[in-house]
């Protein structure tokens, strides 16, 4: 299946005015790395990959959004978020700026 090229033109967008920007293909998708870190990623069945963080990942789970997991196992501190959680350009600029925030955590 190919990914969402809609998804990936609106990360894109939001995503421009970060200096270190790269656009990688992976997860038969399209993932966006910030300062070297993969930050979002536009998966291959239309679903946002976001990296919060271990200790964020609870408080977001529920409704569209889950865990992470590849190959049976759970990705620490990444989300799966179903295509209708972002719709709205609004919700899916919070997303981003949750994961770019934490990627800005990192060393």
């Amino acid at each position: 299946m190919a990914y969402d090229r809609e998804l990936v033109e609106r990360l894109h967008a939001l995503l421009a005015g970060e200096p270190t920007l790269e656009q990688r293909t992976m997860f038969g998708g399209i993932g966006f790395m910030v300062d070297g870190n993969l930050t979002v990623a536009a998966l291959s069945d239309g679903c946002l990959l976001a990296r919060v963080g271990r200790e964020r990942v609870a408080g977001f789970l529920g409704r569209g959004v889950e865990q992470m997991e590849t190959h049976g196992r759970a990705m620490t501190g990444w989300l799966r978020i179903a295509p209708e959680v972002c719709e709205e350009d609004d919700e899916l600029a919070a997303w981003v700026r949750h994961s770019v925030e934490f990627v800005k955590t990192l060393d």
